[in-house]
């Protein structure tokens, strides 16, 4: 695990620094998608989720799910070309999981991508923690007005 303000971030997930994703792969082509707990904080608490519906595509850098919080309204944006195969429902019913267990309980999607090399980009094992102080440092959260 990797400490991150003093919050443990699981090594064997996959991170999108810039849009603050986490991507854990299940092991029958399915793709586990959740939101880190920076940006849920950033967010503040959240009290609308709303995923783009079952069966339907998305495009890298584009929105597959919508958050509304009480400091942000936005959009968690893929970090590659997917299908949505599954979505939250417990979620849906209680957007504060993501403030409870942001790497639980608070997923958002279950997701299937177009490519075999959906990973390109992501940081994961001993760099994460680097890769968010970087990203900290750089205030580049300051950037994220979406």
């Amino acid at each position: 695990m990797a400490k991150v303000q003093d919050v443990e971030y699981p090594e064997h997930l996959y991170y999108d620094i810039e849009n603050q994703i986490w991507y854990e792969p299940l092991g029958d082509e399915t793709i586990r998608v959740g939101m880190t707990p920076i940006a849920v904080a950033l967010a503040g608490e959240i009290l609308v989720f709303t995923p783009k519906r079952i069966g339907r595509e998305f495009e890298r850098t584009r929105s597959f799910a919508t958050l509304e919080g009480g400091k942000w309204v936005g959009s968690a944006r893929a970090a590659f070309d997917g299908l949505v195969v599954a979505y939250n429902e417990a979620l849906i019913a209680r957007p504060e999981l993501l403030s409870e267990d942001a790497f639980g309980a608070g997923w958002m999607l279950l997701v299937r991508s177009t490519h075999a090399d959906w990973r390109a980009g992501l940081v994961t094992g001993s760099v994460v923690m680097q890769a968010f102080s970087d990203w900290i440092a750089a205030d580049a959260y300051k950037d994220h007005s979406d």
